[in-house]
C-alpha cells in the first residue's frame, strides 16, 4: 500500500501510503478523502454564491444531493464501459476505491441529472449550472491529488526536472509497453514520466480561480458553464495526448480527447453567437440583498401561495356606482338682505323667495374599500 515517490530533476522524494487509516478491516483510501474534499469546498463555494443569484439554498441542497451522487455512478459507469479489460464481478465493477472512475462522465451525470432535479425543484436551471460548472473546478483540483496517492493518470517520459518516477510508474509502464507501442508510443519504464495529474489540478486551480472573478460580471445565464466547457477542454486536450492511461475508442483515437476537442469547438461558438446577442447589456451582478433574503424565505412549502382576499366583493357590487345619499335640508340661515325684508318676513311669517343655503356642510359619500393581493 506504501510507494515511494521521486522527482529526480528535484532531489524530492516521498513515501506515501495509500490507506489514511482502518476501519476493522476496512481501509479508507486517501484517494476519497480527496475527492471528499474537493466536494466540500466546491459546497462551500456554492452555498456561498447561490442566495447572491437568486438560487434558494435549501433547494439546491436537492439538487447537489442528487447530481453529486449520479456523478460518481456515472463516472464509473464511463470507466468501466471504456475499460479495456474485462471485470471478473459486479463488486469489482463498483469498488472505486482503487481508482477507475473518468470524470468526464462525471460531469454529464451531474449536468444531466442535476438538470431534472433541477426542474422537479424548481431551481433556475442555467444560474444552477453557472455555479456547478465553477464548483468542478475547485473540487477538481484537490481530487486530482487521489490519483498522485494511487500513482496513477501519469503521462509519457519526460527530461523536465518536475518528472516523476516509483515503483508503480515502473511496474504499469512495463505491462503496457506493448500495447502502447503499438499505438505508436515509446516508453521507457526506468525513467520519470510526466506527473500529468499535477497539470490537470493547477489548470483547474488556475479556471477556477478566474471564473470565480468573472462570475459577477457574466452577461448571460450559461455563460460561465461555456466558459467552463472552453477552459477545461483545452486543458484536458492537451494532457490526455501526455496520458499512457487513456481510455480509447477505436485503435488510437483517445475518448477523453476526442470529447474535450469537441466539446471545446461547440461552447466556443456558441460563447461568440451568444455574446454576440448580448452586446451592450449590463452585467448580471448579484442579485440585491433583498431580494436574495426573500429567496431564502420562500423555503419549505414549494411555489408559494397567493395570499387570501379578505371579504372582495362581488362583480356586480364593484361594477355598481354607488348610490349618492340625498342632501339634507338644512335650516336657512341667511341673513336678511337689508330691515325692510326683515320686517316683512316677520309679519307674514312667509317667504317670498326661496334662498340658496350658505356654509351647509354635506356629508361626502364613502367610497367602498377593496382588499386583493399584489
Amino acid at each position: 500500500m506504501t510507494n515511494l515517490v521521486q522527482f529526480p530533476g528535484l532531489g524530492l522524494s516521498f513515501e506515501i501510503n495509500r490507506v489514511a487509516f482502518s476501519i476493522g478491516n476496512f481501509n479508507i483510501y486517501w484517494y476519497g478523502i480527496l475527492i471528499g474534499t474537493g466536494m466540500l469546498l466546491a459546497l462551500l463555494w456554492a452555498f456561498r454564491i447561490a442566495p447572491k443569484i437568486g438560487i434558494n439554498v435549501d433547494r439546491m441542497i436537492d439538487v447537489i444531493f442528487i447530481g453529486a451522487l449520479m456523478a460518481i455512478v456515472c463516472a464509473r459507469a464511463y470507466y468501466v464501459a471504456m475499460a479495456p479489460f474485462s471485470y471478473s464481478s459486479v463488486w469489482e465493477m463498483l469498488d472505486i476505491r482503487d481508482g477507475g472512475i473518468a470524470i468526464y462522465g462525471a460531469v454529464l451525470g451531474a449536468f444531466l441529472f442535476g438538470g431534472l432535479a433541477c426542474r422537479w425543484r424548481k431551481v433556475p436551471l442555467l444560474p444552477m449550472f453557472d455555479l456547478t460548472a465553477v464548483g468542478f473546478l475547485i473540487g477538481q483540483a484537490v481530487g486530482r491529488w487521489g490519483n498522485f496517492v494511487n500513482q496513477e493518470a501519469f503521462g509519457t517520459n519526460t527530461d523536465a526536472p518536475w518528472g516523476m518516477i516509483s515503483e508503480r510508474t515502473i511496474s504499469y509502464l512495463i505491462g503496457v509497453q506493448q500495447e502502447l507501442a503499438e499505438q505508436g508510443v515509446t516508453v521507457d519504464p526506468f525513467s520519470p514520466v510526466h506527473p500529468t495529474f499535477l497539470y490537470e489540478s493547477l489548470w483547474c486551480l488556475v479556471g477556477f480561480i478566474a471564473l470565480a472573478l468573472y462570475f459577477k460580471h457574466r452577461r448571460f445565464n450559461g455563460e460561465v458553464l461555456l466558459l467552463y466547457i472552453v477552459w477545461y477542454g483545452l486543458g484536458r486536450f492537451w494532457i490526455e495526448g501526455l496520458r499512457t492511461d487513456s481510455l480509447y475508442l477505436v485503435g488510437s483515437l483517445r475518448a477523453s480527447q476526442l470529447l474535450a476537442g469537441v466539446s471545446c469547438i461547440v461552447a466556443l461558438i456558441a460563447l461568440v453567437v451568444l455574446r454576440g446577442r448580448h452586446r451592450g447589456e449590463p452585467e448580471l451582478g448579484w442579485v440585491t440583498p433583498a431580494a436574495a433574503q426573500a429567496t431564502q424565505a420562500d423555503a419549505a412549502a414549494g411555489t408559494p401561495e397567493m395570499p387570501e382576499t379578505s371579504e372582495m366583493p362581488e362583480t356586480s357590487e364593484m361594477s355598481a356606482t354607488p348610490e349618492m345619499p340625498a342632501t339634507p335640508e338644512t335650516p336657512d340661515t341667511s341673513e336678511p338682505a337689508d330691515a325692510e325684508q326683515s320686517l316683512q318676513q316677520s309679519a307674514s311669517k312667509t317667504s317670498a323667495d326661496a334662498e340658496k343655503p350658505a356654509g351647509g356642510e354635506d356629508t361626502p359619500a364613502q367610497k367602498e374599500e377593496q382588499h386583493g393581493a399584489d
